[in-house]
């Protein structure tokens, strides 16, 4: 049995005034408000949501 990666995400800037598709990533990844975390399975797509919005987030 293989453990799940995880990544753990915080929202460090606010989505205010930024592309409408890029306040639903942050949105999809589950993070509502500031300094909000969230702990998701590490796969390419979660990734690419990441780099999309990499201004806004914070990796820990």
């Amino acid at each position: 049995m293989a453990t799940q990666q995880t990544v753990k995400v915080q929202l460090v800037r606010s989505p205010i005034g930024t592309k409408v598709d890029h306040r639903a990533t942050v949105r999809g990844l589950g993070l509502r408000r500031l300094n909000s975390v969230s702990e998701l399975q590490d796969t390419p797509a979660v990734r690419g949501m990441i780099n999309k919005i990499s201004y806004l987030v914070k990796v820990l």
